[in-house]
């Protein structure tokens, strides 16, 4: 059986419809995009991660100094410089969710697939990942490191 010919009102119809599904798909996304998140929550390319307001992540004697500590149950990664400098950093990488795994000379590790993340900033040292850990912010009181979300 032959395929009858493409005429003109069919086209213009697939057109159209393929149009308005581009501009719905286009708003849609772009909605998603902008969500803004709630207060108490630190954000990464895969959601909204719990950071609960002036919770207990772990002593300072437990971030070495000059390293860093993933803090398994919070999703969260701490870092220290030489002395209480501490920071907090999402502990899940940008690039497909995988958790980092350690802290060593200077970077934050995902295991992964190698991306390297710097430890004071969470900016990107080596990709794959091409955004930065998203920070949580953290406070040291009295020797101990907590949320300030």
């Amino acid at each position: 059986m032959p395929i009858p010919p493409l005429s003109r009102r069919s086209l213009l119809q697939g057109a159209a419809v393929a149009g308005v599904a581009a501009v719905a798909g286009f708003v849609v996304a772009r909605a998603a995009r902008s969500e803004v998140t709630r207060p108490g929550t630190a954000a990464n390319a895969y959601g909204p991660i719990a950071a609960h307001r002036d919770r207990q992540l772990a002593r300072l004697d437990q971030v070495p100094s000059r390293g860093g500590l993933v803090v398994g149950n919070d999703s969260i990664v701490l870092t220290r410089g030489a002395g209480e400098d501490v920071h907090g950093f999402s502990a899940i990488c940008t690039h497909q969710g995988c958790p980092v795994s350690s802290v060593a000379a200077g970077a934050i590790v995902c295991p992964c697939h190698g991306s390297r993340f710097d430890a004071t900033s969470g900016a990107v040292i080596a990709g794959p990942a091409t955004r930065p850990l998203p920070a949580v912010p953290v406070v040291v009181r009295d020797g101990v490191v907590y949320t300030t979300t």
